[in-house]
């Protein structure tokens, strides 16, 4: 036993964090694919592997790996350290970003093209950027800015230069797919997770949080789902098809995932996460393209090369910045990880 760990020991952080990335950038085509899969397996003319059920079983999967893995910080002395103000901002938060954009982004699987949901996605970051220097004043150089402004242009094309197809919104004299819109919207609440996890949450131990809001995030979404579409909506969630799919997803996705990416964490620079996370979108594309035989458009191609040209000036900015110099060190608070990967967008459920 004491070999594996060491082997583990030996492997270096990076390869850790590239694993996470390209863990986290196909959750997406994974889960396109497994409701693909479910649709051709229909109980009653109805699909059990839908995104609802997806999302939920999911989370409960994921619960289950994370109880097992963060068991240590869930004991009486972490609970009696928390304030009222923490367990508000871990009900909100889990809200945001543990219900509500894995809600939204799931959804927008169902109405758009995976790439689109890759790109337009890539709003979280440079919106979580505006919101830190906004409302928690970080300092930030011209370079990350840059980078975020031309990443957000990148979006705006990816969007406009798009094909009216599917359900459409006109907004402002333009035509926007509901794909598209929801997955806007799930990167907005996504980037107000993670303002909150900054401010509410910084005493918050890591591992706890993830269970907190997993938790909270999925009795949420139930309680949600139960009202608008009533409890007819999960009739197939006991289906054995979804849950065998749904604990090998929780496992590698969820919690694979997440082992690697705190894993590299450690002993990590700013430099080296945002080299990482700057793989992230075609990491994506290219998984969608092997799992789903799905090729880029040309909207997709121009907007998708103008983020990654932003995505280049954010890699510079990040290695200028001052607190590059610092030793590495243990990530173990929520807000020191949340600021890590803020890049990363969305990560699954």
């Amino acid at each position: 036993m004491s070999s594996i760990v060491d082997r583990l020991q030996q492997i270096p952080v990076r390869a850790y964090l590239l694993t996470s990335v390209i863990i986290f950038a196909a959750a997406n085509s994974v889960t396109r694919k497994l409701t693909d899969l479910g649709a051709q397996n229909l109980i009653d003319g109805r699909n059990p592997i839908s995104f609802c059920n997806v999302l939920f079983v999911g989370n409960l999967c994921a619960l289950m790996a994370l109880l097992v893995v963060y068991r240590s910080q869930l004991q009486g002395r972490v609970f009696q350290h928390l304030s009222l103000r923490d367990w508000w901002g871990l009900l909100g938060v889990a809200l945001l970003s543990g219900a509500l954009a894995p809600a939204l982004f799931f959804a927008a699987l169902d109405q758009t093209a995976v790439n689109n949901v890759i790109l337009v996605g890539r709003i979280e970051p440079p919106l979580m950027l505006a919101l830190s220097v906004g409302l928690l004043r970080a300092r930030v150089n011209s370079w990350v800015v840059a980078g975020a402004v031309v990443s957000f242009v990148g979006v705006v094309l990816t969007v406009v230069l798009q094909t009216p197809q599917g359900d459409m919104v006109t907004m402002s004299g333009f035509q926007i797919g509901t794909g598209e819109l929801m997955t806007a919207g799930g990167a907005v609440a996504a980037a107000l997770g993670g303002i909150l996890s900054q401010v509410a949450l910084q005493n918050v131990p890591l591992g706890f949080f993830n269970v907190v809001r997993t938790t909270l995030g999925t009795v949420i979404f139930f309680v949600v789902a139960l009202q608008l579409y009533g409890s007819e909506h999960f009739m197939d969630v006991a289906s054995p098809l979804l849950w065998q799919w749904m604990l090998l997803y929780g496992a590698v996705i969820v919690v694979g995932g997440q082992l690697c990416w705190f894993a590299g964490l450690r002993r990590s620079t700013a430099s080296e996460v945002s080299l990482a996370n700057s793989f992230s979108p075609l990491a994506g594309v290219f998984a969608a393209f092997l799992i789903l035989g799905e090729a880029p458009t040309g909207a997709q191609y121009l907007g998708g090369f103008v983020i990654l040209i932003g995505i280049a000036l954010n890699q510079i900015g990040i290695m200028q910045q001052s607190d590059d110099r610092v030793q590495p060190k243990t990530i173990t608070t929520v807000s020191e990880e949340v600021e890590m990967s803020s890049e990363l967008g969305f990560k699954g459920i």
